[in-house]
Formats: structure tokens, sequence, C-alpha cells
């Protein structure tokens, strides 16, 4: 018995030193895979092709949706285009035909000093709206409702009760307001409109006169383009503006316009089949950019599964915190970045095939979400070029000065805004420039960039001794701090983080946490160990250990 026991013990060491072999390698073993995992999950799609064959189908689909979504841009800017220079020409038109005494050198500065030009330009729109067949060149008509023409709107807007005196520095005034209005038929003859149509006009009470009417067109400049000419309906309104009450009364037209398919039309020799293969073509952008938004949105949710994977594991092996940063390289900007712009782009296509069979006219809208979707997929292209060496750097700097930026330029933003309201407050009733608060940011940035800086000294001179000199103290240390100090300072600071990951790419030295620990994986693509990985099916909780 006493010779058995040395015996028993040494079985017991060993057989206790190999489940602590097995253990140590078990996680040896765990950590390797899990480590390998990380660095698939890092790669490119090309070196995730090289370990494990797997085509890169999402690459293929962006490639192909960067060239759809051009053309489809391309086909609706063109069509755009025309619909934006047919209005505008119209309401050039407008201004030509309706008042008096037009100029196209006048625009924006059309008003009336006297009754008499307020009485003979009202009368003259009427006399130009019933002679209109026969003085307008286009295809204009008036709009017709059961069959019967819609008239001629004229409105006068006026203070219900009011007894003005300036004389004797005295009034009394109801704020109240009241609109009145009578319809002239387009039937009335010319000669009998100055004696039927009556009315007087309270100008001391007097706050705006608003003259409408509708007018009805058909676009055939789309023909040349194999495209079926639209009716337009253009809802104009004339409006002559007192509120002021200083005298002088600003005349502008406003068009307002819907856009329908004509109720009859045909077009001989042909057939016209554009439209259907538009409507086709965006129906294939759409079903191409909800397979883009579900393949990225389950990237983002495997990169997220990932992060805690790995702040578990950190926390179990280590017994370390994972930074913020390293688990926001989880979050793939540029996928976030494609949903983003794979949903606007099926809004946009939507509103585009509304438009295009005559449901909406909402050519603005449409316009800003294909333009912006556009945009951001021509951005990713970048994502693409940074799998070359030579391209990564810049967008490694651009996402590593971004944070420094963002609080640099907070800080900045700050002595910007006290110079717009000093300069607003202080310069406003003297320059044009500095008149409104939203006038002054756009002047100011266009003096961090040197434009029109002679013009902006130059109107200053004829001012007051006091303001003049206030102007150059206030301008010449505006620029000399954002042009000298701020811009330099905010160049040093992208300068700086460029020098960084240069040094850092040069020495091919991790510059975090989580890339010193994939970093110690020394499996290639081309090896052969990421075949038989599949989800790594390690455990990372210390019971499971």
């Amino acid at each position: 018995m006493e010779e058995s026991e040395p015996l028993l013990a040494t079985r017991s060491e060993r057989i206790n030193g190999h489940c602590r072999w097995s253990t140590h390698t078990l996680e040896s073993k765990m950590v390797e895979d899990f480590r390998r995992k990380l660095k698939y999950f890092f790669m490119n799609p090309c070196e995730k092709y090289r370990a494990r064959g797997r085509k890169p189908w999402k690459l293929m689909l962006q490639i192909l949706k960067i060239a759809i979504i051009t053309v489809q841009l391309v086909s609706f800017g063109l069509s755009n285009e025309m619909m934006v220079t047919f209005k505008e020409e119209n309401l050039m038109t407008f201004r030509h035909l309706f008042l008096k005494g037009y100029k196209d050198h006048r625009l924006g500065s059309y008003a009336l000093y006297t009754k008499a030009d307020v009485y003979d330009h009202i009368y003259y729109i009427i006399n130009r709206y019933i002679n209109l067949q026969n003085l307008t060149v286009g295809n204009l008509a008036y709009e017709r409702v059961d069959g019967k023409y819609t008239p001629l709107s004229v409105c006068q807007e006026y203070y219900r009760n009011s007894s003005i005196d300036p004389g004797n520095e005295t009034f009394h005034i109801d704020p109240h307001t009241v609109k009145d209005c009578m319809s002239i038929s387009s039937l009335q003859s010319v000669g009998s409109v100055a004696t039927h149509v009556n009315f007087s006009l309270d100008f001391k009470r007097l706050l705006s006169v608003s003259i409408y009417l509708t007018l009805k067109t058909i676009n055939l400049q789309t023909v040349q383009h194999h495209e079926l000419p639209d009716c337009y309906d253009f809802h104009i309104m004339i409006k002559f503006d007192n509120r002021a009450h200083s005298g002088k009364i600003k005349v502008d037209i406003v068009n307002d316009f819907r856009i329908y398919e004509c109720r009859d039309w045909n077009v001989e020799g042909t057939s016209y089949k554009n439209d259907y293969l538009l409507l086709s073509f965006d129906s294939v952008v759409i079903l191409a950019c909800f397979t883009s938004l579900i393949l990225c949105m389950r990237s983002v949710i495997n990169g997220i599964q990932l992060q805690f994977e790995f702040n578990i594991f950190f926390h179990a092996y280590y017994n370390k915190i994972v930074s913020w940063s390293d688990r926001m390289e989880f979050v793939n900007g540029w996928y976030i970045l494609i949903v983003v712009s794979d949903t606007l782009t099926i809004a946009g296509s939507v509103l585009k095939i509304g438009i295009q069979t005559k449901y909406l006219t909402n050519y603005d809208v449409c316009s800003i979400l294909l333009g912006t979707a556009t945009m951001l997929v021509w951005v990713g292209v970048i994502r693409y070029l940074g799998f070359f060496k030579k391209y990564n750097i810049l967008i490694l700097t651009l996402r590593a000065a971004f944070p420094n930026v963002i609080r640099f330029c907070c800080c900045a933003a700050m002595i910007y805004l006290g110079y717009c309201f000093c300069g607003w407050i202080v310069l406003g009733p003297y320059h044009d420039k500095f008149r409104t608060l939203d006038k002054v940011t756009e002047c100011l940035f266009s003096l961090i960039n040197g434009d029109d800086m002679y013009a902006t000294f130059l109107n200053m001179r004829d001012k007051s001794y006091m303001v003049w000199l206030f102007s150059r103290l206030y301008l010449y240390s505006f620029i000399s701090l954002f042009i000298y100090m701020v811009l330099s300072l905010f160049i040093a600071l992208i300068t700086d983080t460029y020098e960084t990951i240069k040094h850092h790419q040069q020495e091919k030295l991790p510059t975090s946490q989580l890339q010193s620990f994939i970093a110690e994986c020394r499996d290639q693509p081309e090896s052969g160990r990421y075949q038989t990985e599949e989800s790594a099916s390690c455990c990372l909780s210390p019971c499971c250990c």
C-alpha cells in the first residue's frame, strides 16, 4: 500500500497536467479561431474571394447600381431641364404680356409710385387678358370648367377700419384685414372694360391687390425627344404689394403650374414606347437598390453582433474594456452610406414613376432625392479605391481627422457667429450685403474664400466716418483672423493627421487595440485556413471556459 501511493500520485499528476494542457490548447485554438474570424470580417471582397472562394456579389451589385442610377439621373435630368426651361420661358412671357413697359433688365425692381399708374396697370392687365388670343405667339388658351371659361379675379386686401392723418400725427387703425374680390369674364369686350369694371382703392388702408388668372398650354418640344407632350395649367398671380406703405408699390408675378396627361392625343409615325421603357427601367433600379439595401443592412447587423462578441471576448480572456473607437470599427460607415443612398433612390424612383404617369408634379423633391442619392453613390466609389494602399491613405486620413475637425469647427463657429451678429446690427443699415442675417453669413463666407473683397470694402467709403472706421476694423480683423489663422490651423490639423497615418503605414504599426489583436493572425487569404471556418462557434463566456 505504501509503494502504490506514489504511483497513484504520479498518475494523478499526469492526468491533471494532461487536462491543463488540453484546456490550454483548446483555449488557444478558440482564440486563434476568433482572431481569424475577425481578420476575415475586415477583409475586402477580393481577399474574401481568395480566402473562401465566395464571389463578391455585393461588390458587383454596387458597380451595376452606379451605372443604372447614373443613367436614371441623366434621363430624369434631361426631362427636368425641358420642363424647367418651358416654365421659365412662360413666366417671362407672362411678365411681358401683363406688366406694362416691362424690360428684362428690370427683373426684381418693377414698382409703381402714383395712383394713376396703379389703376392704369390694373386695367392694362385686364385688357391684355381679354385680348390674349390676338396677342400671344404661344399656344396659350383660357381654362374651361364645365364648359365655361374661368374668369379673371381681382382681389384687394386692406385694413378693416382706419383713420390716418400724418399731418396731425394721429391715426386710428383696426389691424384686422378684409379681402374683396371681383370676377371678370374673358368673353367681355375690350372697349367696355374701363366702363363696366369699376372699383376704387383706398391707398391709406390698402395692403395689396392680387390678380388671379389661369391659362393652359402644351409643351410640344418633348416631341423632338420622342416623349409625349404634356399639358400645363399655369395659375398666375400678379401682386401689387403695398404692405410697407412707403409710397412704392412693388409688382411681381408668381407662377404655379400643374402637369397632366393631355386628354386626346395623336402623334403620327411614332409608337412612343419610351415611357414604358422608362417605367421598366425605374422598376429595375428600385429592385437593385432594395436588394442592395437588404444586403448592406445584413452586413451592418453582423458587424454589430461581432462587436458584442469581441467585447465579451476581451472582457473574458484579458479582463479589459474595449474602447469606443475600437467598437466603432465594426460599424462600417460605407454600408450606412449605401443604405441612405438606396433609401433615397427608392423614394426618388417612386416619385419619378408618379411624375411619368402624371399623378405627381413635384419635380423639386424628386430632384433632391435622386441628386443626393447619386452623389452618395459616387462618393461611395472611394471605398473601392481604398482597397489599394496608395488611395487608402486618403480615406484613413479623412476618417482619423474627422473628430478633430468637428471640434475645431465648433470652436471656430462661435467666433464666426459673433462676427455675423456684429456685422448684421452695425453694418446692416449701410451695406446691402449685411442687410439680413443670412446675407451676412454668405458675405463673410465669401470673404474667407477671397471672393468679392474689394467691392465689400468699396461700398462703405461714402458712409459716416465712424461707420467707415468701424467697417475697416471689422473687415480687416475678420479677414486676418480667419484667412491667416483659422484656415492655417485647419490645414495643419489635417496635415498632422496625414503624417501620422503615413508613418503608421510605412512602419506597419497597428494603430488600435483591435488591430494589434488581429495582426497576430499570420494566416494569409490563400492559406486555406479560412475554408473550413464557419461562424466561429467558440464559447466566449467564462462559464464555458
